[in-house]
């Protein structure tokens, strides 16, 4: 079999829950060997559930170490001087306490990356940082739902998550420098860069960000979620030529360029909305894909993974969803979950 792009690549981690596990199992996919170092009681996560932390995990070792010993330090050194990185999301003082930066440990490997992953920063304190928190902190949450109804938060964890990918990312690219050094990366800095265009448009121009029904794009209409004889449909028109054709296909005249289509909002979506309701989401999809048209019907979560087996992997005795990541001529493993402390190392 083809080894993995990550092969050979030895990374440490050290943290709870999600966006630190997450960033490394993505990396763990691709074949970089993963050592989860946990403290005696391990990740909080096992206290979620197996499955929970099966889906952030897959793949990895795991050691157990007293991080507040000098035993427990003196393991981390020894592991620190044969890595490649070490990926931590704890508190910032409790990153620091545990001797987790690189200017604690380069005394062991000059040229080991450090990624904390933190809620604010290294130097941005210790206050809660959970995902939602971040979301609502950031104006994520004020931007999402229906205009007349309160904030809304997704029903996933997309602060922890995308996170979790900047910090692979970040970890990969101090890699590459050939050189070692601290990256950070802080869950309301994540947020705030995928807030770009809503950002830019206030910070340049002055618009305040609003709320629009149906999860509307701010410039793009119509691009959104629309009822229809049976289900909803999001539909996302980005150009002209996307719109000649769809209304063509739903048989509504007028309304030629975008321009044109922001201006009289309204009435565009008034039109839609009569159009769609003629048939039910599953087929207009099934009319619109073949004519190159972004549509789909909202489906369920199990709707989605059933429509998508391929996506569904086997880990141990779980089953999951793969990584996201194809790379020609190599497949991943997918090994389990680590059970607490498995990895032995000299001296236990």
């Amino acid at each position: 079999m083809t080894p993995g792009p990550l092969a050979g690549l030895r990374i440490l981690e050290v943290g709870h829950i999600l966006a630190g596990p997450f960033a490394t199992m993505l990396l763990a996919d691709l074949g970089a060997e993963v050592t989860k170092v946990e403290p005696p009681g391990g990740d909080l996560s096992r206290q979620v559930g197996d499955a929970y932390f099966a889906s952030i995990n897959r793949g990895k070792r795991s050691i157990c170490l007293d991080l507040t010993t000098d035993q427990g330090q003196a393991r981390l050194g020894a592991l620190a001087a044969d890595a490649h990185a070490l990926l931590v999301n704890l508190k910032p003082s409790v990153i620091r306490r545990l001797g987790l930066t690189y200017e604690r440990l380069r005394r062991y490997n000059e040229r080991l990356v450090c990624v904390a992953v933190t809620g604010y920063g290294l130097d941005g304190g210790d206050d809660p940082a959970f995902d939602y928190v971040i979301q609502a902190a950031t104006g994520v949450a004020a931007l999402t739902g229906d205009p007349d109804g309160p904030p809304t938060l997704p029903g996933y964890s997309s602060a922890d998550n995308s996170a979790a990918l900047t910090a692979a990312l970040g970890l990969l690219a101090q890699i590459v420098s050939g050189r070692g050094g601290q990256v950070e990366v802080a869950l309301r800095d994540v947020m705030l860069a995928q807030l770009n265009y809503r950002a830019a448009a206030y910070l340049n121009d002055g618009v305040e960000p609003r709320r629009l029904p149906n999860g509307a794009h701010s410039y793009y209409v119509p691009a959104q979620l629309f009822p229809t004889a049976e289900g909803h449909l999001a539909l996302f028109i980005t150009h002209d030529g996307f719109w000649k054709t769809f209304s063509a296909e739903a048989g509504i005249e007028g309304f030629p360029t975008m321009a044109e289509r922001a201006e009289r909002r309204e009435e565009v979506l008034d039109a839609v909305t009569r159009a769609l309701h003629r048939d039910t989401a599953k087929r207009w999809e099934a009319r619109l894909r073949p004519l190159g048209i972004p549509a789909a019907a909202v489906r369920t979560l199990p709707e989605a993974l059933d429509a998508t087996p391929e996506m569904i992997v086997r880990a141990g005795d779980f089953r999951l969803v793969g990584s996201p990541v194809k790379v020609a001529g190599y497949m991943p493993e997918y090994g389990p979950p680590p059970a607490l402390g498995s990895l032995v190392v000299d001296g236990d």
